[in-house]
């Protein structure tokens, strides 16, 4: 395990001015509820290529309140939030991923684990990326993801500590995705303690689900949070703090991911905390872009 200092300063965001609210979203959430991997096995929270659909879906009755998924209305917020495939969208959605502000305006960040073949030990090269993808339909179209940066010490141990990727993306139809959907900030050294709402892309389900709660300390370098319903293919979603409506503005602090992958049972999640280390990965993708 890495070591970690808490810092005394106040938490340090990236903050870049960012585009024009999305039109066309509402601006409630929903109180009701309701991939293909090609050669690669599945790890922690990612989906598996072939998996049955398990009866785990948010009970149609479920509130939103904290700790229980729910299906959440179609928003400029969760937009930003997607399905995550490998080629093209006719396989199964295997992870989640989400837009962050960047120089370039083409960024995303979701779990390492996502992105990397360990068996061919080096990153995924055909990854795509569905924004706001729901049974089937997707209002942005396919993104093609052009360039994975991990840390190369992921590379080597996979240590759970590490498991953060930056995906970069080619432009569509002369626009960069930041361009369409707005992006949100990243966090730096929040703490563990940190009201979150946290949407992901289970592999048995064609809509998202969401979930509020408070997360805790599992251990100096990873977050934990009590969720229902984050089975497969929710790695990589975005725990998202302090979303400003009038800013169209939240803070991703962690992706799903890091200890045990994001978590054996589907209840509880983790997610390797945002220190010195995501922000040398962060301009490392930039400067690479």
């Amino acid at each position: 395990m890495r070591s970690f200092a808490r810092k005394s300063v106040l938490p340090l965001t990236f903050v870049v001015s960012m585009a024009a609210a999305v039109v066309g979203y509402a601006s409630e959430e929903a109180d009701t509820s309701k991939s293909a991997l090609g050669g690669r096995s599945s790890f922690g929270k990612s989906g598996e290529a072939g998996q049955d659909p398990q009866d785990q879906d948010p009970a149609a009755t479920a509130p939103a309140d904290n700790g229980n998924a729910y299906t959440p209305r179609r928003t400029e917020q969760n937009a930003r939030v997607g399905a995550v495939f490998e080629k093209d969208d006719t396989g199964e959605h295997f992870c989640t991923a989400s837009v962050v502000q960047s120089p370039g305006r083409n960024m995303l960040i979701t779990a390492a684990h996502c992105a990397f073949d360990p068996d061919a030990e080096t990153t995924v090269d055909d990854l795509v990326f569905a924004p706001d993808y729901r049974n089937g339909k997707e209002p942005t179209g396919l993104w093609k993801v052009k360039k994975v940066v991990i840390d190369d010490r992921w590379a080597k141990s996979q240590d759970e500590d590490l498991d953060i990727a930056f995906l970069v993306l080619d432009k569509k139809n002369g626009k960069q995705i930041q361009d369409v959907l707005g992006g949100n900030t990243l966090g730096i050294d929040r703490g563990f303690d940190n009201e979150v709402k946290i949407t992901g892309y289970p592999t048995s389900r064609d809509t998202p689900i969401s979930c509020q709660n408070r997360t805790t300390k599992y251990s100096s370098t990873q977050l934990r949070i009590k969720c229902s319903d984050f089975e497969g293919g929710t790695s990589g979603s975005p725990w998202l703090a302090d979303y400003d409506p009038r800013s169209h503005t939240g803070t991703v602090i962690g992706v799903l991911g890091g200890h045990e992958g994001g978590g054996d049972v589907d209840d509880v999640s983790y997610a390797a905390y945002f220190d010195d280390d995501v922000v040398k990965l962060y301009k490392r993708a930039q400067d690479e872009d």
